[in-house]
């Protein structure tokens, strides 16, 4: 688990700082203030979430590998897809109506964290 999560993590940061040099070399002159606001909140997002996946894998190796963390670690990852992503799929394709999406990244963002904290609890380290 450890090297999954913190593997996955890694490669979301990757990623969270690719789309966020690409937003701010690529987009600022092309998308309007609001969209642009949108998509940099995808990318705040999205990097805290990609230390949160880091973080759940260092914690595996200190408490142990446990349902919580894997659910922890599931639900940030949701949260990234659904949160973030629709962020950047509605800056970029002006479709507003994709931020209905956005809400339940942030509920599996939360449910993340609350499912790191139940491990965190519940372990015998």
């Amino acid at each position: 688990m450890l090297r999954k999560y913190v593997s996955w993590g890694a490669i979301a940061m990757l990623l969270a700082v690719a789309l966020g040099a690409f937003g701010a070399h690529g987009l600022e002159d092309k998308l309007e203030a609001n969209l642009m606001s949108a998509y940099q909140t995808g990318v705040q997002y999205h990097i805290a979430h990609a230390l949160g996946l880091i973080v759940i894998g260092l914690a595996a190796g200190k408490l142990g590998e446990s349902k919580w963390l894997s659910r922890a670690g599931l639900f940030m990852l949701i949260g990234i897809v659904l949160f973030s992503g629709s962020l950047y799929v509605m800056a970029v394709t002006e479709i507003t109506k994709l931020g209905i999406i956005t809400p339940f990244g942030g509920v599996s963002f939360m449910l993340g964290w609350l499912f790191l904290a139940l491990a965190a609890r519940k372990s015998n380290q």
